[in-house]
C-alpha cells in the first residue's frame, strides 16, 4: 500500500519509506557523523522504532519525510520532506543524505520537489528548516532554497537542551523565488 505520492527529479525518485528501506536507514542511523546533528547514532532496535515512526506519521498526518532512492543505482541515499511532530517550531522540510552521497545536491534537489509540494498539497503558507548552528552544511542547503535565517529557538523535549537556527520562508517568498528561475 502506497501511503503517500512519488515525486521525481532528475536524479532521485521519493516516495514515501518501504520495508524494503530499513537496512540502508539502519546503515544511516549508525553513522556518527551523519546522525550528528540530527540526534545522534541509534542503535539498531531504536532505528527500528525510528523508522516505523516515520511510516505512522504518514498514516496519521498524511505526509512525513520521503525516503530518497537514487535513480541511477536504486539504492537509498536519504530522507528529505515534510516534517511537523507534536510541538515542532513549525512546518519543516528536512533532510538527511547518507554520507557518501555528500556534495552531489541531492538535499536541495530533493528539497525542491518536497517543498514544491508541500506548498501545493498541504496547503502550508511557511516552511522552516531546523539546524544546529555549528552544521553548516545544512546552512549552505538552506540558502540555496532561498531560506534565511528567521530566529534562534528550541526543538521540543528531549531535543529542547540546545538552541537550533530557524531557517525559512513564506509560500509568497518561494513561488516567487521559483518564477524568476523559471523565467531565467
Amino acid at each position: 500500500m502506497q501511503l503517500g505520492p512519488t515525486l521525481e527529479t532528475s536524479r532521485l525518485i521519493l516516495r514515501p519509506p518501504q520495508a524494503e528501506d530499513f537496512e540502508a536507514w539502519a546503515a544511516f542511523k549508525a553513522d556518527e557523523e551523519a546522525t550528528r546533528h540530527i540526534g545522534g547514532v541509534e542503535a539498531r532496535p531504536v532505528a527500528w522504532r525510528s523508522f516505523a515512526a516515520m511510516i505512522g506519521v504518514w498514516h496519521l498526518k498524511g505526509f512525513a519525510m520521503f525516503s530518497v532512492i537514487e535513480k541511477a543505482t536504486g539504492e537509498w541515499v536519504g530522507r528529505v520532506g515534510p516534517w511537523q511532530p507534536e510541538g515542532w517550531p513549525g512546518t519543516e522540510v528536512g533532510w538527511s543524505i547518507v554520507r557518501d552521497r555528500w556534495g552531489r545536491g541531492y538535499a536541495p534537489e530533493a528539497a525542491i520537489a518536497t517543498i514544491d509540494w508541500a506548498f501545493d498539497h498541504l496547503g502550508w503558507s511557511e516552511v522552516i528548516h531546523t539546524i544546529a548552528p555549528e552544521n553548516a552544511n545544512s546552512s549552505v542547503v538552506a540558502a540555496k532554497l532561498g531560506s534565511s535565517l528567521l530566529r534562534v529557538g528550541r526543538l521540543p523535549a528531549p531535543y529542547d537542551t540546545k538552541d537550533v537556527e530557524i531557517w525559512g520562508q513564506s509560500r509568497e517568498q518561494w513561488l516567487a523565488r521559483r518564477q524568476r528561475e523559471e523565467s531565467a
